[in-house]
C-alpha cells in the first residue's frame, strides 16, 4: 500500500484527490495505453537505426499496451525526445521544475482517503500498489519520459489529480474536455473513436454511432446539426440526445427482451436515417426554415422518445419496423394532426415552452403518440 497526503476537492457532486506521487510510484502503479494502430515516428525509428539513443525506445514501447478499448492517441516520439531533454536541461541547471502541473488519473479501483486533523478535506490518500490501478488521462507523454532514459533515471514528485469515482461515460467526457478544449489535439482523433471503443455500456457505445451517422451521412437530415464530444459546429448537444436513447434502448431490451433489442441494434443505425428523411419529408418548411424549432435538441428528444410507436406502427403497415415507407406511412398523421406551425420558434413552440424545456419534451412526446392514434 502506498500511502501518500491528499487534499479531497468536492465539485458539482463529483469528488477526487490533489496529490504528489514520486517518478517511482508512477513507474509502479500507472499502467499506459493508446489506441491500437501504429504511431507516426515508427518510420523514423527505422531511418534513425544505428544512431545510439540515450531514450531506450524498446524498454518504453514495452510499457505501452495497444488496445482498441483505449482512447489515448499513439506515443509521439518527438515529444518523448524533448521532454526527456527538457527533464535533463532541468537536473543540470536546478532553477526550473520539471512538471509543474498536475497530471490526471484515474483509478480503476475505489481509493481510501483517511481524514486528518481538524480539516476534513485533508487526510491520507491509500492506493494500492498493484501494477496498473491507475491510468493517465492527461500528461500521458510527460509520465513516460520520466522512465525512458537510459542512464539517469528522473527522481522527482510529480503532482497529480486523482479520481476514483467516475464511471466509463464521465472518464470518457472528460478526456475528450480536456483534450478538445485545452490541447491541440486534431478533433479528428477524437471522432473517430467509435462508441464501441469509448463506451463499456452497449447503450451509450451504440447511442454514440447512431448520432455520428446522423451528424456525418451525406443523406441525414441531420448532417452536421449534432456537436459531437463537444466538438463541431452543431447546435444540437449530443449528450441530451444520447441520454434519451440509451433510455430507448434499455426500454427496448427490457420490454422485448435480448432478440428484439439486437434486432434493433442491427438496424439502429437505419431507422433513424429513414425515420428523420420521413420527418424532413413531412415537414419540409419546419425542416429548413430558420423561424422553426423542429431541429432542437428538445423536439428531437420527443422525437427519438416516440420511435417504438413508429416502429411498431411501420412494423404493421409494412412488416418492417425499419423501412423507409412505413416509417413515412406510420407518421403521416402528424401532417394534418401535428403541423408545421407546432414548430413555429416565434408561435405555438414558445407557448407552449413556458412550462420549461422539459414540460417541452413531454409534451410534445404526448402530441405526438396522440397524432399516430399511440394514446
Amino acid at each position: 500500500m502506498i500511502t501518500v497526503p491528499a487534499h479531497q476537492v468536492r465539485q458539482f457532486g463529483v469528488e477526487f484527490y490533489q496529490t504528489s506521487l514520486t517518478s517511482g510510484d508512477i513507474q509502479k502503479l500507472v499502467k499506459f495505453e493508446v489506441l491500437n494502430y501504429p504511431s507516426a515516428g515508427e518510420q523514423e525509428k527505422r531511418r534513425k537505426i544505428g544512431k545510439v539513443s540515450t531514450i531506450n525506445w524498446e524498454l518504453l514501447e514495452k510499457r505501452i499496451g495497444r488496445s482498441e478499448a483505449a482512447f489515448q492517441r499513439p506515443m509521439i516520439r518527438k515529444k518523448i525526445r524533448e521532454l526527456v531533454q527538457y527533464y535533463s536541461d532541468c537536473q543540470e541547471a536546478r532553477n526550473l521544475p520539471a512538471i509543474p502541473g498536475a497530471v490526471i488519473m484515474i483509478s480503476e479501483k475505489r481509493l481510501k482517503f483517511v481524514p486528518t486533523g481538524k480539516n476534513s478535506s485533508l487526510g491520507m490518500l491509500q492506493i494500492p500498489e498493484e501494477m496498473g490501478i491507475l491510468r493517465c488521462l492527461d500528461g500521458q507523454h510527460r509520465l513516460l519520459a520520466l522512465g525512458a532514459q537510459t542512464e539517469r533515471a528522473v527522481d522527482i514528485d510529480v503532482p497529480a489529480v486523482l479520481f476514483d469515482t467516475l464511471d466509463p461515460r464521465q472518464t470518457v467526457e472528460l478526456f475528450v474536455t480536456i483534450n478538445a478544449k485545452h490541447t491541440r489535439l486534431n478533433p479528428s482523433h477524437l471522432i473517430s473513436l467509435a462508441g464501441r471503443r469509448l463506451y463499456a455500456d452497449r447503450y451509450q457505445a451504440l447511442a454514440h454511432d447512431i448520432i455520428r451517422v446522423l451528424n456525418e451521412e451525406e443523406s441525414s437530415p441531420l448532417r452536421g446539426e449534432v456537436k459531437i464530444l463537444g466538438v463541431g459546429k452543431g447546435r444540437v448537444s449530443q449528450a441530451s440526445l444520447a441520454d434519451e436513447m440509451v433510455d430507448l434502448f434499455s426500454n427496448i431490451e427490457k420490454l422485448g427482451g435480448k432478440d428484439r433489442f439486437k434486432d434493433f441494434e442491427q438496424n439502429g443505425k437505419r431507422f433513424f436515417l429513414n425515420y428523420f428523411k420521413a420527418i424532413l419529408a413531412l415537414f419540409p418548411k419546419a425542416w429548413s426554415g430558420r423561424k422553426y424549432s423542429i431541429k432542437t435538441g428538445a423536439a428531437l428528444r420527443a422525437f427519438v422518445r416516440v420511435s417504438p410507436d413508429v416502429m411498431a406502427k411501420s412494423k404493421q403497415l409494412r412488416n418492417d419496423a425499419f423501412d423507409y415507407f412505413g416509417i413515412r406511412e406510420a407518421i403521416k398523421p402528424w401532417g394534418d394532426r401535428i403541423g408545421e406551425g407546432r414548430f413555429e420558434t416565434e408561435g405555438e413552440w414558445r407557448k407552449k415552452q413556458a412550462g420549461g424545456t422539459r414540460g417541452t419534451v413531454e409534451l410534445l412526446t404526448r402530441e405526438l403518440r396522440e397524432g399516430m392514434g399511440s394514446l
